[in-house]
């Protein structure tokens, strides 16, 4: 590994000038689990680091009377242990558990794998399902929006290259909402996911009122069922209602036949993960 120039900013703002200023030959470091290993084997020409992980306007988890905020510097760790996303989002948690071993899940944070953009982030699916937002900063400020639209491609993300992700927002609506996730791997622990998934809904008067259905390692980016949910939405929950949405799931994704699994199985994790996550969320829905 080359030697770098390492930086540490005082500030959000000076963290984004100084990314501005050296242009494509500087990066930020935060917990640094994906972007070490990087730098070893593909250093391209990155020749400073940025380090942002003791900036506190990355940092912390609160509860708004808008919603909750995590800071993108905290750690899977963190989350895994924090009371009100034990009881509030127990989705993000769940996700938290699966990803890499120990020391990843207490070094690794939550922004810098949304960041890191591969189609099996983990935490991707159970942040859509909770309608999350991202804030972006830059040169010109602050900027938010949805968290679906903050991934453009495998390993690309909306950043600019001198921007940083500062938080992850959702909405107060969602807090608590009966939902659920679940990984398949092909080991138990520090397993890439074949497919992973999480669902949430709102049931009124017996019915769906409102259904989310996000999936990762399916496509290009981690993406949205946008047709099974339509499907869901308005219609009393039965088994042969889960049964096609679940159907409709693999029609809305893109699987890769490669090395790791066929196309064949791939799509029969998507149904098999859909229904799975459905069927959870309704059995806390009713127990709620």
């Amino acid at each position: 590994m080359k030697t770098l120039d390492y930086i540490v900013p005082d500030s959000v703002t000076s963290a984004v000038q100084l990314l501005a200023d050296h242009g494509d030959t500087a990066c930020p470091l935060a917990g640094g689990t994906d972007l070490i290993v990087d730098l070893k084997h593909a250093p391209g020409n990155i020749e400073t680091l940025v380090d942002v992980s003791r900036l506190n306007e990355f940092r912390g988890i609160e509860e708004t009377e808008n919603g909750l905020r995590i800071g993108s510097m905290v750690t899977y760790g963190e989350i895994m242990e924090n009371p009100i996303c034990l009881e509030k989002t127990p989705e993000i948690v769940a996700a938290s558990h699966t990803v890499g071993a120990v020391q990843t899940r207490n070094l690794g944070t939550i922004g810098g794998n949304l960041v890191t953009c591969v189609p099996s982030a983990d935490s991707a699916p159970a942040l859509m399902v909770l309608d999350a937002e991202v804030t972006i900063a830059g040169t010109e400020g602050n900027r938010t929006l949805p968290i679906e639209n903050f991934f453009v491609g495998p390993r690309k993300t909306c950043l600019e290259r001198h921007e940083l992700l500062v938080d992850i927002f959702i909405p107060k609506k969602n807090l608590g909402k009966p939902s659920s996730f679940y990984k398949f791997g092909l080991r138990k622990g520090q397993a890439l996911a074949l497919v992973n998934a999480a669902a949430a809904l709102e049931i009124i008067d017996g019915k769906i009122e409102e259904a989310r259905i996000a999936l990762g390692a399916v496509a290009p980016t981690p993406v949205r069922s946008l047709s099974a949910e339509k499907h869901l939405n308005g219609k009393k929950p039965t088994k042969e209602l889960i049964a096609e949405a679940s159907d409709i799931a693999v029609t809305e994704c893109k699987p890769i036949d490669d090395f790791r699994a066929s196309l064949k199985y791939r799509k029969h994790l998507i149904r098999t993960l859909t229904h799975r996550v459905l069927t959870r969320s309704l059995e806390i829905a009713s127990k709620s």
